[in-house]
């Protein structure tokens, strides 16, 4: 049951994976404890192609510590000659480089992969690039023709909202004050190993058995999450669900919209409806202050907690989340 999943995006779909592997025996992990921190760094990019215009950003972190890589293929015409290459290594190998490792270096690119979750787990600090602004598939050649309005933050998103300082410090890698102050900051300090309960094989197994209980994709008789986790925001125009939720330390359920897309729903919130019309818009349900004007969902397939209307406040359905298991309320279990 602990494999692998693409990470955890917009909670559009049921979150099952992934679990963050652990390629190390009984007699390693007696033997990785003794491992000393060397003061290094370890980039997050397999692909020299991940290297290109970076040396500036990774010749600040040089001038703290050595950089090292696993870089694999032919080409190395990207990395900086002062990096130590060790080309393709075994999981097991890798967990024993993370763990002589103080810094896991972000490169902008792959987005939202398992490796720095992983490489905290070990005991690294991740430097985790700062997209400003967000990358999506209106400025972003990787998300185009996708169906999605995902706006990335930062490389790893989960990361810098979920897990934080100081096992993860989100910077804009073009502002080398911000980057060495951000390692500074790192190399001031014993970071411990960190694994979130979620990507954990208990934490997975909780996770799906969970959605095995609840959910009910057939009959529609059992609401889950329940409706009582329900927390209703409005969101200012320019604004999506997503921030709106994250910003009350809430997550944004899409299950709940379903709940908020009649007059008569909205009325129990306080919002009063004088003209109504429907719309396949994702960015509904909304509503007009200024006429009291709502807008309702008129294909419930196209329900989303991405994206953000210029001149409507959208109608947002937040709910709380168990620290370290974020796909589950605090009362769904």
């Amino acid at each position: 049951m602990c494999f692998s999943f693409s990470a955890a995006h917009t909670p559009d779909n049921s979150f099952l994976g992934f679990v963050v592997e652990q390629h190390l025996n009984a007699s390693d992990i007696r033997h990785i404890d003794e491992v000393k921190r060397q003061n290094q760094s370890l980039v997050y990019g397999k692909v020299d192609n991940f290297w290109k215009d970076k040396k500036k950003y990774l010749d600040n972190i040089h001038s703290y510590m050595e950089v090292h890589g696993t870089v694999h293929g032919t080409s190395t015409v990207h990395l900086p000659s002062y990096v130590k290459n060790h080309g393709i290594l075994s999981g097991r190998d890798l967990q024993f480089l993370l763990r002589e490792s103080k810094l896991f270096v972000g490169l902008s690119f792959p987005y939202e992969g398992p490796a720095p979750l992983e490489a905290i787990a070990n005991g690294c600090a991740f430097l985790n690039p700062k997209f400003t602004p967000a990358k999506s598939s209106k400025n972003t050649d990787f998300f185009k023709g996708k169906p999605t309005l995902r706006e990335l933050t930062s490389q790893h998103p989960y990361a810098e909202v979920y897990v934080g300082q100081p096992h993860v410090w989100t910077v804009d890698i073009e502002n080398p004050v911000e980057v060495e102050n951000a390692i500074r900051s790192i190399l001031s300090q014993k970071i411990e190993p960190y694994l979130p309960y979620e990507f954990t094989c208990e934490g997975m197994l909780q996770r799906v058995n969970a959605f095995i209980q609840n959910q009910d994709f057939c009959h529609g008789q059992v609401m889950w999450p329940p409706l009582s986790a329900l927390q209703v925001k409005l969101a200012e125009p320019g604004r999506s669900c997503k921030q709106v939720c994250q910003e009350e330390q809430l997550i944004c359920e899409p299950s709940f919209f379903q709940h908020l897309n009649k007059d008569t729903d909205l009325a129990r919130f306080g919002l009063d409806c004088q003209t109504v019309e429907s719309s396949a818009d994702t960015l509904v349900p909304a509503y007009g202050k200024t006429r009291r004007h709502c807008i309702f969902q008129s294909d419930l397939l196209l329900f989303s907690c991405a994206g953000s209307h210029s001149s409507l406040h959208r109608i947002c359905p937040c709910r709380d989340y168990m620290k370290g298991q974020v796909a589950l309320c605090k009362t769904c279990l």
